[in-house]
């Protein structure tokens, strides 16, 4: 069954075009498509430029965008993949583990979309990374868009240094 397939906040607007990571997990390869067209579908919607680059897995993505937000280049990252129950509980691993990382890292103020399907078949990837369907790959571009809009806003009004988890204060030992 098909959900809603709009955003409930309306697209965020930017004086300094946004640049944004996507990180892509394709081991469902058409899935990992959509979710991408989505995405950039989204950025561009509000002038942004995106680069996309491709991990072996779901589990990777988080450990990609630490990497990526250390070289300092990004505001924002979308991470991108499609996790399938099987048969063991390989598929919690991957689904906790690849989640936690991702939340870890936004508690640390980077900015990230969290698009990784987590579903039982593959009918329910399709109809989620459909750009014309439940558009989660859209979905997770604007999440991301929104936390680079509120920490440039947070910023701008001097705020940044009493929150302690800014972008710029990432990786200062």
């Amino acid at each position: 069954m098909a959900g809603p397939t709009h955003h409930a906040l309306a697209r965020p607007e930017f004086d300094e075009d946004p640049k944004i990571l996507i990180v892509v997990a394709p081991y469902y390869k058409d899935i990992a498509d959509g979710l991408v067209a989505g995405a950039m579908a989204e950025i561009e919607a509000v002038g942004g430029s995106y680069e996309v680059v491709e991990m072996p897995g779901a589990l990777e993505l988080p450990s990609a965008i630490g990497i990526a937000a250390r070289m300092g280049e990004y505001d924002g990252f979308v991470a991108l993949g499609c996790v399938i129950r099987g048969e063991t509980t390989h598929y919690d691993t991957v689904c906790n583990d690849s989640s936690r990382g991702l939340t870890l890292l936004g508690l640390q103020g980077l900015c990230i979309g969290n698009g990784i399907l987590t579903v039982e078949n593959y009918d329910q990837a399709a109809v989620r990374a459909d750009p014309q369907g439940q558009n989660k790959g859209g979905g997770a571009a604007a999440a991301a868009l929104h936390l680079v809009a509120l920490s440039r806003k947070l910023k701008q009004q001097g705020k940044s240094k009493g929150l302690g988890f800014t972008a710029d204060r990432l990786g200062e030992g």
